[in-house]
């Protein structure tokens, strides 16, 4: 084994990259080729790595966004893709790379979070991170619409270019879904969900110029994003995309107070850490946009 070199923001180094790509796929099978070659590798995704010869070894990547809190900006950053190559793991380098982000970061930022799986829990409490519960919003339904107000309603292809054009449009010029809490700035990680997950599952409202992310399965729709850039009206996009049989709309963000939606909420343990530095304060009672979780 060669001595280990630390890079960081490799985007444009093939090899590297590639690596990267083959690292990532075999830890957590995410697979960024595709994601990569539509341009959604923006400035605000900063991989740091550990290099042995070509080969990157371990990684854990800076994504620099906002977070809107009760109509306030504040500087965030969100940790994600922390991997390490089976034949590297027990050397420390997690941990050596959580250090050098603490040390680039540190008072450029207001919070920085991340979501862990199971098997790290103790992991990250090491670096002041603090476990963070979350609420899951839902809402009894009933549509109010006419099955003719629903006739605008488009399933979009993320293979096709005109319709790809359009998401990756709304991506970058968006308001964020809540002024309670969303995130912003977050085009890359959104585009990734889009091309990797809900693929199947995105929609565009041609009249009201609305995109929305949602599955429904039953008397049960799942929320996971409505992209607009303009103000909406979060009942008449539901009357949009609800029918007759819908009884229950689970959203996968916090949606704004709404005196026509009665809220409910259950506590919801995604794995997210939180480090507050100062007198800053993570907020309670909230749910992080699931479309916006590196």
């Amino acid at each position: 084994m060669q001595e280990l070199i630390f890079t960081k923001n490799f985007k444009n180094n093939d090899t590297l990259r590639n690596s990267f790509f083959e690292l990532a796929a075999s830890t957590f099978d995410i697979h960024f080729e595709n994601w990569y070659q539509q341009g959604c590798w923006g400035e605000g995704y900063i991989p740091f790595s550990f290099v042995d010869g070509d080969q990157i070894v371990a990684n854990a990547s800076v994504n620099i966004l906002e977070l809107i809190i009760e109509g306030e900006k504040k500087k965030a950053i969100q940790i994600g893709t922390v991997m390490t190559h089976p034949d590297y793991r027990g050397k420390g380098l997690s941990a050596s790379l959580m250090n050098k982000i603490l040390e680039e970061y540190e008072n450029k930022y207001d919070l920085m979070y991340l979501f862990a799986n199971e098997s790290v829990l103790d992991f990250y409490p090491k670096f002041g991170f603090k476990a963070v519960e979350e609420h899951l919003f839902s809402i009894d339904f009933h549509c109010t619409a006419t099955p003719l107000e629903s006739a605008n309603l488009r399933k979009l292809d993320v293979t096709d270019a005109e319709d790809l054009h359009l998401i990756q449009q709304f991506a970058s010029q968006r308001l964020p879904v809540s002024k309670r809490f969303a995130t912003d700035h977050t085009p890359g990680i959104f585009m990734f969900y889009c091309l990797n997950v809900f693929n199947n599952d995105i929609y565009y409202l041609e009249n009201e110029k609305v995109i929305v992310i949602y599955q429904k399965e039953n008397s049960s729709i799942d929320l996971f994003d409505v992209v607009s850039l303009n103000e909406i009206n979060m009942r008449d996009i539901l009357n949009k995309i609800a029918d007759a049989d819908t009884e229950k709309v689970t959203f996968h963000f916090t949606p704004d107070e709404n005196k026509d939606m009665e809220l409910k909420s259950t506590l919801t343990d995604e794995g997210l850490f939180v480090r507050t530095p100062g007198d800053h304060i993570y907020p309670v009672r909230v749910k992080h946009p699931v479309t916006s979780i590196a």
